[in-house]
C-alpha cells in the first residue's frame, strides 16, 4: 500500500512538473513571439508614414520586417502549439503550409541579409555611379529575386518530405541524402554567410579608407594660406599658427614672441572637432557591423550545424528539446533584425518616437 502511495505521489509530482514547464515555455515563448510582432510592426508602419524614410536602402529592410512579421505571424505561434502539445494534432495539409511558410519566410529572412549587405557595399564602393541606379523599381527587383531564390530552395524541401514516410503526429522534413542535405543548408544559409561576411569586411574597410581620405584632405585644407601646420598624426589634425620676431639687438639673448592667431585657433578646433566626429562615426559604424554580424551568426549558425551533422551522421542523436532551443534561437533572428537595422538610426528613431506618442503627422 506504501509502495501504490509512494508511486502515485510520484507520477503526481512529475505530472504537476510537466505542466508547469510546459507553462513557463508556452509564456516565454508567446512572449518572444508579440515582441517580435510589434517592433517589425512599429519599422512598418514607420517606413510607411514618414516620408524622409522613403529611400530604396530602407525598402529593403522595411521588406525584411514584413518577412520577420510574417515568421512571428505565421510560424511562431505554430510552433509554440507543437512543443507544448509535444506532437501535431492540425492535420498533414497545414503541416504542409507550415512548413512551407517556415522555411520560406526563414530563408527570406536571411537572404534578406545577403541584399541589404550588398546593397550597403555598392553604395560606400561605387556612390555616384550607384546613386542613380539605386531606385525603388531597383529595390522592388532585389526583393522579388530574394523571394523567387527563397521559394527554390525551400520547395525541393516538401516534396522531399512527401516521398519519406512521416508519422501522423510528427511535423518535420526528414532529409538523410547527402546532397539535398548540402544544397538545402548551403543555399539557406552557408552561401549567404560567406557573401556577408566577405561584403561587410569589405564596407567596414572602404569606410575606414573613406573617413582617413576626409581627415586627410581637411587636414591639407586647414593648413593651406595662414596657417602653419605642426602636427598632423593620425589619431588627431592639430593645426597652429605661430609667428615669431626675433630681438637683433644683441647675438646671444634672442627673445622669441609668439602671436597666437584666433582664426587659426578657431580652425583648429573645428579641426579636432570633426576628426572626433568621424571617429565616432568609425567606431559606430564597427558597432553596428559586429551587431549585424555577430547576431546572425549566434542565431542561426548552430541550427545549421545541426541540421549537417544530424542528417548526415547516422549514429548523432539530438534531443526533442535542443533541437526546439535551437529552432527557436533562429526564429530569435527576426526579433534582433529590426532592432539592429533601425536603433542606430537617428530618423528611425524620431519616427518611432512620433508613433508611440500617436502623432498623426510625421
Amino acid at each position: 500500500m506504501d509502495l501504490l502511495n509512494t508511486t502515485e505521489n510520484n507520477c503526481t509530482a512529475h505530472l504537476t512538473k510537466g505542466i508547469t514547464s510546459r507553462i513557463l515555455v508556452s509564456l516565454t515563448l508567446s512572449i518572444l513571439t508579440l515582441m517580435t510582432t510589434a517592433i517589425n510592426s512599429l519599422v512598418i508602419a514607420a517606413i510607411i508614414v514618414t516620408r524622409k524614410l522613403h529611400h530604396p536602402a530602407n525598402y529593403l529592410i522595411c521588406s525584411l520586417a514584413v518577412t520577420d512579421l510574417l515568421v512571428a505571424v505565421l510560424v511562431m505561434p505554430f510552433s509554440i502549439m507543437y512543443i507544448v502539445k509535444e506532437s501535431w494534432v492540425m492535420g498533414p495539409v497545414v503541416c504542409d503550409i507550415w512548413l512551407s511558410v517556415d522555411i520560406t519566410c526563414c530563408t527570406c529572412s536571411i537572404l534578406h541579409l545577403s541584399a541589404i549587405a550588398l546593397d550597403r557595399y555598392r553604395a560606400i564602393t561605387d556612390a555616384v555611379e550607384y546613386a542613380r541606379k539605386r531606385t525603388p523599381q531597383h529595390a522592388a527587383f532585389m526583393i522579388a529575386v530574394v523571394w523567387i531564390i527563397s521559394i527554390f530552395i525551400s520547395m525541393p524541401m516538401l516534396f522531399w518530405r512527401h516521398q519519406s514516410q512521416n508519422r501522423d503526429d510528427e511535423c518535420m522534413i526528414k532529409h538523410d541524402h547527402i546532397v539535398f542535405t548540402i544544397y538545402s543548408t548551403f543555399g539557406a544559409f552557408y552561401i549567404p554567410l560567406a557573401l556577408i561576411l566577405i561584403l561587410y569586411y569589405k564596407i567596414y574597410r572602404a569606410a575606414k579608407s573613406l573617413y582617413h581620405k576626409r581627415k586627410v584632405s581637411r587636414c591639407e585644407k586647414e593648413q593651406n594660406g595662414q596657417v602653419l601646420l605642426e602636427a598632423c598624426g593620425k589619431s588627431s589634425t592639430m593645426c597652429i599658427a605661430e609667428k615669431s620676431f626675433s630681438d637683433h639687438s644683441t647675438d646671444f639673448d634672442r627673445i622669441h614672441i609668439t602671436i597666437r592667431n584666433p582664426r587659426a585657433e578657431a580652425r583648429q578646433e573645428k579641426a579636432t572637432r570633426r576628426h572626433k566626429i568621424s571617429s565616432n562615426r568609425e567606431r559606430k559604424a564597427a558597432t553596428t557591423l559586429g551587431l549585424i554580424l555577430g547576431a546572425f551568426v549566434i542565431c542561426w549558425l548552430p541550427f545549421f550545424v545541426k541540421e549537417v551533422i544530424v542528417n548526415i551522421c547516422d549514429a548523432c542523436y539530438i534531443s526533442d528539446d535542443m533541437n526546439n532551443f535551437l529552432t527557436w534561437l533562429g526564429y530569435l533572428n527576426s526579433l534582433i533584425n529590426p532592432l539592429i537595422y533601425t536603433i542606430f538610426n537617428e530618423d528611425f528613431k524620431k519616427a518611432f518616437q512620433k508613433l508611440i506618442r500617436c502623432r498623426h503627422y510625421l
